[in-house]
């Protein structure tokens, strides 16, 4: 089992993450697509940053650790 990282974010993409409820914080963690598990999975170890307005999460697959991504699309 391996320890979880504390997430990186951009100043950016922290106040941006800052202003989502938690509660939708937490559905977009859990609710991230790995194409090597052909599942909806969790994030982990992610980091996050702003790209062309919308927040980029990169990280891994809560389990297989492949390589995994999830956009949230800001208003």
């Amino acid at each position: 089992m391996s320890l979880e990282q504390p997430p990186k974010f951009t100043p950016q993409a922290a106040k941006l993450w800052a202003e989502i409820p938690a509660h939708e914080r937490k559905l977009f963690l859990a609710n991230t697509w790995c194409h090597h598990c052909s599942s909806v999975v969790r994030i982990k170890n992610f980091n996050c940053r702003v790209e062309t307005g919308d927040l980029v999460l990169v990280g891994q697959c809560g389990n297989c650790d492949f390589a995994v991504a999830r956009v949230v699309e800001v208003d």
